[in-house]
C-alpha cells in the first residue's frame, strides 16, 4: 500500500489509537492523559494538513479496504473531505485543550476522553467516507460514541436527554439505512462521485429512487436538526461544555448536513436533483427551520438553549445553500458548514467560562459579566456579531453568497427569509450583549476562579480567543486562495 492511500487510515487511527490508550490508562494518570490527547490531535491536524497540500497539488489519497462480496470500504480526500475535514481536526484541537481545562479535577475523565477520540474518529470516518456504506458505518459509529459524552455527568436529566438523542438518531439512522440497501439492490455498489451515479437509471426507477431520495435526505436531516426532527438538540444541552461545542460545531449537526449535501451532489448529482425537482421541499423545509429556530431562541433564558436554538436555525443555511441550484448559494451553504462551527464553538466555550467560573447558566444572571470576563465576553460579541451578519465576520461572508445564490437561481422570496433570519439573530444577541456589558450586577460574583492576571483558567481562555480571531480573519481574508470560500468554489467548479 502506497504512502497516499495510507494517509485516510492515519488520520482516522490518530485519534482511534489515543481513544484505546487513554482506556487502557488509569483515570489516575492525568498527565499521560492530557500529553496523549494534545499528541493526537496534533498529529491528526497535521496529517490533515498533508491532505490539503496534497489535493491542492492533484495528489490522490484513498484507502480501499474489501468489506462485503463486492463491496469495500472506501476512505478518500477530495474537495468536500478537505472542507469537513480541516474544521473537524482544528477545532478537535481546541476543544481538547478546553476539555482539559473544563473537566480539571471531575471524575470519570479517562471515560470521557476515550470517548471523545472516538467521537472525532467517527467525524474524520464521516468526512473521508468515499461511498455510501462508509459514511453509514462511521455515522452509526458517532452516534453510539457521542451517546457516553451526552450522558457524562449522569444525572437523571442527562439520561433522559440522552434516551431522546437515541431515539431520534436511530430513528433517523433507520431511515437511512433503509434507503441505502434500497439503493444497493437497485443500483449495486458505487463510489461517490463529483456528478453524482443515478442518472442513466434514474428514467427507469423514477418513483423508487424519489421515495429512496427522501428516506435519506429525512434521515440525515435528524442529526442536522432539520424540523421537525430538531427536539433532541437543546434537550443534549445537559452535556457538559466541551461536548456541546462539539455536537453543534462539528460532530453530530454538521454530519447530518454534511451527508445531505454528499446525497445530492454525489450520490444523485445536483442537476438530476434539479431537474426531478428533488430540492423544492428541502428549500422550504430549511427556510422554515431558519425562522422557527431563531423565533424559539427569542424565549430561552438559558444560555445554552439559546445558543442551541440558534444552531437549529444556522445549521440549516447549508440545506438552504444546496437547495437553491445555483453555484454561488451552493458556495454560500458549504462556507457556513465552516464558518457556523467557528462561530458557535466559540459561544459554547464562553458559556462554558461563565458557569465553570462564575456559575451562571441564564442570561438574566449574566448583568455585568463583561466587566468581571472582559476577555470571555468579547470573544463571544465577535462570534455573535459574525452570526448576526455583520461585516466583515464569517457570517456576513455566508449570508452575502446565500443572498447572491437567491437571485441567481430566482428564488428571491429565500431574500426575506434571510432578512428575517438575520433581524431575529439581532433580537436574541444583542440583548445579551447590552446585558453582559453594560447592565449593573445583582450582587458579588460565586467565583471559582479568584481575580487575578487571567480572569479564568487558561486552558479555558485561550480556545474562544483563537476561534473568536478565526471569525473576524475568516471573513476577512475571505478572497484568498487558501480561505473556505475559495476551496467551496474549488468544490463547486466540478458541480456546475
Amino acid at each position: 500500500m502506497s504512502w497516499d492511500a495510507l494517509v485516510p487510515l492515519a488520520v482516522l487511527l490518530s485519534s482511534f489509537v489515543t481513544g484505546v490508550v487513554i482506556l487502557i490508562l488509569g483515570e489516575e494518570r492525568v498527565r499521560l492523559r492530557t500529553a496523549l490527547n494534545l499528541m493526537g490531535a496534533v498529529l491528526k491536524l497535521g496529517l490533515v494538513a498533508l491532505m490539503v497540500w496534497g489535493v491542492f497539488r492533484g495528489h490522490t489519497y484513498q484507502t480501499r479496504i474489501p468489506f462485503l462480496p463486492n463491496m469495500d470500504l472506501v476512505l478518500r480526500a477530495d474537495g468536500m473531505t478537505i472542507l469537513f475535514s480541516t474544521l473537524s481536526a482544528l477545532l478537535w484541537l481546541l476543544t481538547t485543550v478546553y476539555a482539559i481545562g473544563y473537566l480539571e479535577g471531575s471524575p470519570h475523565r479517562r471515560r470521557f476522553f476515550g470517548y471523545f477520540s472516538f467521537c472525532v474518529t467517527a467525524t474524520m470516518g464521516v468526512s473521508l467516507a468515499g461511498n455510501l456504506v462508509t459514511f453509514f458505518l462511521f455515522y452509526e459509529m458517532l452516534t453510539l460514541t457521542t451517546y457516553p459524552l451526552v450522558v457524562h455527568r449522569g444525572t437523571e436529566k442527562s439520561m433522559k436527554a440522552g434516551t431522546m438523542y437515541l431515539a431520534y438518531t436511530l430513528g433517523g439512522s433507520a431511515l437511512v439505512l433503509v434507503g441505502m440497501v434500497w439503493l444497493y439492490a437497485l443500483a449495486g455498489p458505487f463510489d461517490f462521485t463529483e456528478t453524482g451515479a443515478l442518472g442513466p437509471l434514474f428514467a427507469a426507477r423514477r418513483v423508487e429512487l424519489t421515495i429512496i431520495f427522501f428516506l435519506l435526505m429525512l434521515g440525515l436531516g435528524v442529526k442536522a436538526a432539520i424540523v421537525p426532527f430538531h427536539g433532541w438538540l437543546p434537550a443534549a444541552m445537559v452535556a457538559p461544555a466541551p461536548v456541546s461545542a462539539l455536537l453543534h460545531a462539528v460532530a453530530v449537526v454538521k454530519a447530518g448536513a454534511f451527508g445531505m449535501v454528499r446525497v445530492v451532489y454525489d450520490v444523485y448529482g445536483i442537476a438530476l436533483c434539479h431537474e426531478q425537482r428533488l430540492l423544492p421541499v428541502f428549500l422550504a423545509l430549511s427556510s422554515f427551520t431558519i425562522l422557527y429556530g431563531s423565533v424559539r431562541a427569542l424565549a430561552q433564558d438559558d444560555f445554552k438553549k439559546r445558543l442551541a436554538f440558534s444552531t437549529v436555525s444556522q445549521v440549516s443555511y447549508i440545506v438552504l445553500g444546496i437547495s437553491m441550484f445555483g453555484p454561488m448559494g451552493t458556495v454560500g451553504g458549504l462556507v457556513h458548514l465552516v464558518h457556523q462551527g467557528i462561530m458557535k464553538i466559540t459561544m459554547f466555550f464562553c458559556a462554558g467560562n461563565v458557569a465553570e467560573t462564575l456559575h451562571l447558566h441564564k442570561i438574566s444572571e449574566l448583568k455585568g459579566v463583561g466587566r468581571r470576563m472582559p476577555l470571555t465576553m468579547g470573544a463571544f460579541t465577535v462570534a455573535a456579531l459574525g452570526m448576526i451578519g455583520v461585516p466583515p465576520m464569517a457570517g456576513f461572508v455566508s449570508k452575502w453568497h446565500l443572498g447572491l445564490g437567491a437571485v441567481e437561481s430566482g428564488h428571491l422570496w429565500v431574500l426575506v427569509v434571510l432578512a428575517a433570519s438575520s433581524l431575529l439573530n439581532a433580537a436574541y444577541f444583542l440583548p445579551i450583549l447590552r446585558t453582559v456589558w453594560f447592565d449593573e450586577p445583582d450582587g458579588p460574583w460565586h467565583e471559582t476562579h479568584p481575580r487575578g492576571r487571567m480572569e479564568t483558567g487558561g486552558w479555558l481562555l485561550i480556545p474562544p480567543l483563537v476561534t473568536a480571531a478565526l471569525t473576524l480573519l475568516v471573513g476577512v481574508g475571505a478572497g484568498l486562495d487558501i480561505s473556505p470560500v475559495s476551496w467551496a468554489w474549488l468544490i463547486v467548479g466540478r458541480e456546475y
